[in-house]
């Protein structure tokens, strides 16, 4: 990327969090606090790490908890209805300035200072067909289900069945351009992704710490075990 300019960053922050019941049947997901800190703020003190200046959020589910928690600080895109990850970001796109975006999940981190794993994406950003996802292997991942989701080679690039079993990180790197062509409503990001893949440009850096998603009461629990007092 030769842009110098940090990536705008898309938190994707609307869903109703329903496996994290009954916490959340007071607050909205991104705002449950791990070991004091609330997911969201874990999520953007990643990024600000790294250098993330500007954050925008979408907010569906007691979307007036999220507006008043950030104070204005924040670019909120209100959805009325749920538009999933992929309509969530296309909704938001004109509040997001860079291209390309950085797009993270609100209920996965990785502890504060433990990898800068973002420099290593926008490193290997290519160009607006590419989009760059941040991988971890299931030995470092905690309160996560599923055995893995994709295959990384030796080269990084991000296959079905070829190289080391990885998770999905819940962070891409994408351009502006991947959005022309989806549908106007609800639509996940996993489209583009299995789309790049078909053209083998989607590509993967792993990320070097343990890795906590918070899905459920369980998972909320060991991630604050593990992070201590």
């Amino acid at each position: 990327m030769t842009d110098a300019r940090f990536p705008d960053v898309m938190l994707l922050a609307a869903g109703l969090g329903t496996r994290l019941r009954p916490i959340t049947e007071a607050i909205p997901k991104p705002l449950v606090p791990v070991a004091g800190v609330p997911l969201i703020e874990r999520i953007m003190g990643n990024a600000r790490a790294e250098g993330a200046k500007r954050f925008v959020a979408n907010a569906h589910y007691r979307a007036d908890q999220i507006l008043a928690h950030f104070g204005g600080l924040l670019k909120v895109s209100r959805e009325d209805e749920l538009l999933g990850t992929g309509g969530g970001v296309k909704r938001a796109l004109p509040m997001l300035h860079s291209d390309p975006i950085l797009v993270m999940n609100t209920d996965a981190f990785w502890p504060a200072g433990s990898d800068a794993p973002i420099a290593r994406m926008l490193a290997r950003y290519g160009g607006p067909d590419d989009i760059v996802l941040l991988c971890v292997h299931p030995r470092n991942a905690t309160g996560f289900g599923r055995s893995h989701d994709f295959c990384l080679s030796p080269q990084g690039e991000v296959t079905r069945d070829y190289g080391a079993p990885v998770i999905y990180a819940g962070v891409a790197l994408l351009g502006k351009k991947l959005f022309d062509g989806t549908p106007d409503g609800a639509f996940s990001l996993n489209a583009l992704f299995e789309a790049a893949l078909e053209r083998e440009t989607l590509y993967g850096v792993v990320l070097d710490a343990p890795w906590f998603h918070v899905g459920d009461p369980q998972a909320l629990a060991e991630a604050e075990r593990q992070l201590g007092p």
